[in-house]
């Protein structure tokens, strides 16, 4: 059943995406009285699941879904046809227009995804506000994990900047460290900076979660359990662990330690219930975990705030370049020698297994819608970028050739165009299979 909503969600997802992004070219091409001879939702080698014509275009569904397109008449496309163009030019021919023409006809696409991105934060900014959680509340000391102090933190540490800029927003500043060259904290009652070495972010990028080296402390406090096991152990909701296996605990970040270090075997707890004190004997997985949380702490820490109408709009598209800024930053990471963050790349088969869901307490699985629209919008900005990256074969490419002549003064020539576009081609088709099988080698030996 969860794998199911998650496809679900996938495949809605890409599909908003991918019609309105033909759409951005289908409309202007039928504004400048372009014909257009097929308009698709994902693609369709040999087949298609549905087509009918209607005019001049036919419209359809493929079965590979990884994108769409339209295919214009005249235009040296990703189908390779170029029959068409050995004929003389038709006046309803994309080559046949002006390049400011063409070049609105290719920018459609990535202008639509980055507005759609636009929309989409600013109605989440407007209907649900948006909470962080403040660092400037945090009245404990940070628990710094070994990845943290691989990267050259200290126990102790208050961090103060982050390549010299402040960040009280404390979802984005693991993130922020994960992408800086410098950390400046106070320790030892003294400002002190530090490069932040690249072993500790390749620690990172090895865990299941790599922004989980920097969480506030707080006591562990029992607030959610979800192993039935151990519940029937006797831990309860409310229940303050004190020690395990005669170790004292005053952390949670402690106890998940000691969990850990008890794998496929009990761990001895004490609990402090009522005032009263209680030995329990808990199971723990092969995993080292008991199935239990205690995060309701971190709610003193949050801040949420709101936005009228008119502020929504603004705050859209702020979030839509924060979200685009973060991305592009996080290249440094996929290509660096150490880090190798292109391990962590995904494909399809990645994106499904990630696509968020809501569970409740009988185990039933549901959509979380908000947390839908943000991977949309995240998403969306991330393809209108894609796809302007300069490759032949991507709207980037399109657009430097009419660039080119607009700024020369004549086009490029037919032959240039369709080797560059078949390398683009073959290219993107290289890269498509590089991640797809990568998808399936992390599936078959259990690392997806």
């Amino acid at each position: 059943m969860e794998i199911a909503i998650k496809l679900f969600q996938f495949i809605l997802s890409i599909s908003i995406l991918v019609i309105l992004h033909e759409l951005g070219h289908f409309l202007p091409a039928k504004w400048f009285k372009t014909k257009v001879e097929k308009f698709y939702l994902f693609f369709d080698p040999w087949f298609s699941i549905a087509k009918k014509k209607i005019g001049e275009t036919e419209y359809g569904i493929g079965w590979l879904p990884f994108g769409g397109y339209v295919k214009i008449a005249g235009m040296v496309d990703e189908s390779m046809d170029t029959e068409q163009l050995k004929q003389p030019a038709q006046p309803w021919e994309f080559r046949a227009k002006p390049a400011w023409q063409r070049l609105i006809i290719m920018l459609g696409g990535v202008t639509v995804n980055f507005f759609l991105a636009w929309i989409i934060y600013g109605c989440l900014s407007f209907f649900n506000g948006e909470t962080t959680f403040d660092t400037t509340k945090v009245d404990t000391p940070m628990h710094y994990t070994n990845v943290a102090k691989a990267m050259g933190f200290k126990d102790g540490d208050k961090i103060l900047k982050v390549d010299g800029k402040t960040q009280n927003n404390l979802d984005k500043l693991s993130l922020d460290i994960l992408l800086s060259d410098q950390v400046t904290v106070l320790r030892d009652g003294k400002e002190t900076t530090f490069n932040t070495n690249d072993d500790g972010k390749a620690l990172a990028f090895k865990d299941e979660n790599p922004k989980g080296f920097l969480t506030p402390r707080y006591a562990a406090v029992i607030d959610t359990i979800i192993n039935p096991k151990t519940a029937e152990a006797g831990l309860k909701v409310g229940d303050q662990v004190i020690s395990a296996n005669g170790q004292k605990i005053n952390y949670y970040d402690e106890f998940q330690a000691a969990v850990g270090k008890s794998a496929g075997k009990p761990i001895n707890v004490e609990v402090l219930r009522n005032g009263t004190t209680q030995p329990l004997s808990i199971p723990v997985s092969k995993e080292g975990t008991i199935g239990i949380a205690s995060y309701k702490q971190l709610e003193k820490y949050a801040n949420t705030q709101h936005f009228t109408f008119g502020q929504s709009i603004g705050r859209g598209f702020t979030r839509s370049i924060e979200s685009l800024t973060y991305q592009v930053k996080q290249f440094k990471l996929i290509f660096n020698k150490k880090v190798q963050g292109y391990k962590k790349v995904g494909g399809p088969l990645a994106i499904i297994k990630n696509m968020p869901v809501d569970q409740s307490k009988d185990g039933s699985i549901s959509i979380n819608w908000t947390a839908f629209w943000s991977f949309t919008a995240m998403f969306s900005v991330w393809l209108a970028f894609l796809n302007l990256i300069p490759i032949p074969g991507l709207d980037g490419g399109h657009v430097i050739f009419t660039l080119y002549e607009m700024i020369v003064g004549k086009p490029v020539p037919q032959k240039v165009l369709e080797n560059a576009q078949m390398v683009g081609v073959i290219f993107l088709l290289g890269l498509m299979l590089v991640i797809f099988g990568s998808d399936i080698f992390k599936a078959l030996t259990g690392s997806l």
